[in-house]
Formats: C-alpha cells, structure tokens, sequence
C-alpha cells in the first residue's frame, strides 16, 4: 500500500460531470458493471478513457490469445504489485481466458510456469518491465524463438502502459476489490 492515499471520492454515473459520465458509461457497456478502479479513475476522465481505449487496443490488436493476455497483465501486475489486478485478472483468467489455474497460481506465487511458451511469455514480460524497455538480446531471441513476433513486442508495451495507469492508480487509492474478485485477492 502506498503512503499517499488519494482524498478523492469514487465517482459514481450519477453524480458524474458529464465527461465522466460518457466515460463511464461507455465502460459500464463494456464490462456490464462499474469495477472500484473505474470510479477512482473517473475523478480524472482522460485517465479513465486512455486506461479503456489502451486495454481494449491491447486485446484487440496485440495478436496474443487470450490466455497469452491474461498472463501480460497478471505478469506486470505482480510485478507492480498491484493486489486488485492480481485478483481481477486471476478471475478474469480462470473465467473467461481459458488460462490453466497452474500457471495463473504460478504466476501469483511467483513460481515456475510450466507450460514452456507461456513461461517465455512471462519471462520477455517482466525483463522488458524490470529493464524497462531495454531487454537483452538473448531475450528477445527467446522470445521471437517461441513464436511471437516484433509487433509483440510492441503490444506488451502497450500492456505495460496500460497497467501502470490502473497499477499506480490502484496503490494511491488502496482499492477496494469488487466482491466479483475477492475469490482471488492476492
């Protein structure tokens, strides 16, 4: 938990400016409910929209299956430490992803992943993160010799900034889980 703790109060649709309003809105169509983290990112709309527009480009565009997505987010989550997307993307995985609960535990215990392309995945994730955006040759070799590509690459970027608009946000408002994802607090 951080230090700091944001004063700001969740915005809720009905008392939203109307910037924020159409913002979430437009979340609420997506997801079907308003998760505590949209709330908080609500207090500033263009965090809210970039946070939305990024995930959904990511999803859309990053040529990852969505098991491979799941492992993205969960590995720069983790690594930001980020309790709520650590839950919400372990139900998110075990739910609508089709990631084996092995290798999403793995990834939340900070264990091995046994399924080898996916733990290539996970390994080109976090060095890209931990040096960030500088990796060694020898990972991106790996990497590429797993079967992902150099647009990969840039998709992961993509998670990374993505996450880190939701991870910081997180930790300076200490989030409350949804009740949707307290199954899988971390």
């Amino acid at each position: 938990m951080s230090e700091y703790r944001s004063n700001l109060p969740p915005i809720a649709i009905n008392n939203a400016e109307p910037v924020a309003r159409a913002i979430l809105e437009k979340a609420l169509s997506q997801v079907g409910f308003i998760p505590n983290m949209y709330s908080n990112m609500a207090n500033m709309p263009g965090l809210l929209d970039t946070y939305l527009n990024g995930y959904a480009a990511f999803r859309e565009q990053g040529e990852f299956t969505p098991a491979e997505q799941e492992v993205v987010f969960l590995t720069i989550s983790r690594d930001n430490e980020c309790s709520y997307c650590v839950a919400a993307h372990s139900v998110l995985a075990d739910t609508m992803s089709g990631v084996p609960t092995e290798v999403t535990d793995a990834i939340r215990d900070g264990n091995t992943i046994q399924d080898t392309k996916l733990a290539v995945l996970h390994d080109f994730t976090h060095h890209l993160l931990t040096t960030r955006g500088k990796p060694c040759e020898q990972d991106v070799v790996k990497f590429f010799d797993a079967g992902y590509t150099e647009k990969q690459v840039l998709a992961i970027i993509l998670a990374i900034s993505v996450k880190i608009l939701s991870n910081y946000t997180n930790h300076i408002f200490d989030t409350d889980l949804d009740a949707i994802f307290q199954n899988r607090s971390w």
